[in-house]
């Protein structure tokens, strides 16, 4: 039997990151018994696991009971395959995915296979993106492709590899605090702690307490000292974190990370539009989104929402808030996004609208005024 839905994992990284390698160590783990690896084809991964049998349909059986298969056609084939292996018993037990992509692949498509699937949806969730990133050749990597730039920014966890091998300290030092300035809200792990408390179970459940960890789960505890506490939190109100000086990495700068915060409750409708309008408008540049929300109709049970592109998960209500904190937050990640715009347009529709120019009062009036620019 599985519990659904059932966790997935994704782990990406530029091509020579070494994720083979850390999935055949993590495969040792008693710990990933009844998990299923996807991966894009055999003859170009070694796993070194004792292979005991192999099936149709390019599934493996490992000796443990684990499974690796193929992406036969489309992942979501894939996918369906392994459910309909487990309702007709002939996988007794399912307990978590694991995809790896390949080295140039964007991440986004693997994360909308499973969010975008009306029955996907109910039998996988997303529990998190593990990027992992060459100490000796990321900076390079960052430099020259984009879709690096994007494995990190998306990520849950950066795990940062062969890192005996960097000639000095302060090489290394200055691609941690990139990785950091790319996705703050990402811990950075060296490779030889990464194992599966670490690497897994960073969704919105934290399956320790058996309960929701939001402030896990949005990356808070990373990225807390970047936040403003200047700000009354008596009244309403939004902030973004704008993009930093990046230099000479051209890619770097064109991703944004911002966190939108607003005390006390939100009617449903304001947030639908604000989501409507966003995913329309420049759903193309949102490379990820999370949030919890306080809807004025029922300020106890808070909305999750979680989008990828232009593609948002069903939201969820949890049955209450997971700690004090209430109102709501968002964290979105994306690229090449028009400045400012994330936060016009929350500040429009929640109300508070933060420019003092001539569109002021329009905004207020009419939040579609900026929907086109």
């Amino acid at each position: 039997m599985a519990t659904f839905p059932i966790p997935v994992s994704v782990i990406t990284g530029f091509l020579g990151a070494g994720k083979t390698t850390l999935l055949n160590r993590l495969l040792k783990d008693p710990a990933l018994v009844d998990t299923a690896v996807i991966i894009n084809e055999f003859g170009d991964v070694s796993i070194d696991h004792l292979l005991v049998e192999q099936a149709s349909d390019g599934i493996i059986e490992l000796s443990d009971g684990c499974l690796c298969c193929t992406v036969r056609g489309e992942l979501v084939d894939t996918l369906a395959e392994l459910i309909d292996r487990l309702q007709t018993g002939r996988i007794a037990n399912l307990s978590r995915v694991v995809i790896e992509t390949t080295g140039l692949a964007d991440p986004a498509p693997v994360l909308q296979s499973i969010m975008a699937h009306p029955v996907l949806v109910q039998a996988f969730r997303l529990d998190g993106v593990v990027t992992m990133v060459d100490a000796v050749n990321g900076a390079a990597t960052l430099d020259a492709h984009v879709e690096a730039v994007k494995q990190a920014a998306v990520a849950d966890r950066i795990v940062v590899t062969k890192t005996d091998l960097v000639a000095g300290e302060g090489e290394l030092a200055a691609l941690r605090a990139r990785l950091h300035l790319l996705n703050p809200g990402a811990p950075l792990i060296d490779v030889g702690k990464a194992g599966v408390s670490e690497l897994f179970d960073c969704g919105l459940y934290n399956p320790a307490t058996k309960s929701a960890d939001v402030r896990r789960w949005l990356g808070e505890a990373a990225d807390e000292h970047t936040h403003d506490h200047g700000h009354d939190h008596r009244h309403d109100h939004a902030h973004a974190h704008h993009d930093h000086d990046h230099g000479h990495h051209r890619h770097d700068a064109r991703v944004r990370t911002d966190t939108l915060v607003h005390d006390g409750p939100l009617p449903f409708s304001a947030i639908e539009m604000f989501l409507d309008l966003l995913r329309s408008t420049h759903g193309e540049h949102l490379l990820r989104m999370k949030g919890i929300i306080e809807l004025t109709d029922d300020p106890s049970q808070p909305l999750v929402v979680h989008g990828v592109q232009k593609i948002l998960h069903p939201p969820a209500r949890l049955p209450a808030w997971p700690d004090e904190r209430r109102g709501t937050r968002l964290v979105l990640i994306t690229m090449d996004m028009p400045q400012d715009y994330i936060s016009r347009l929350f500040a429009a529709l929640t109300n508070r609208p933060q420019v003092d120019t001539p569109d002021r009062v329009a905004l207020e009036n009419n939040p579609l005024a900026i929907a086109g620019r």
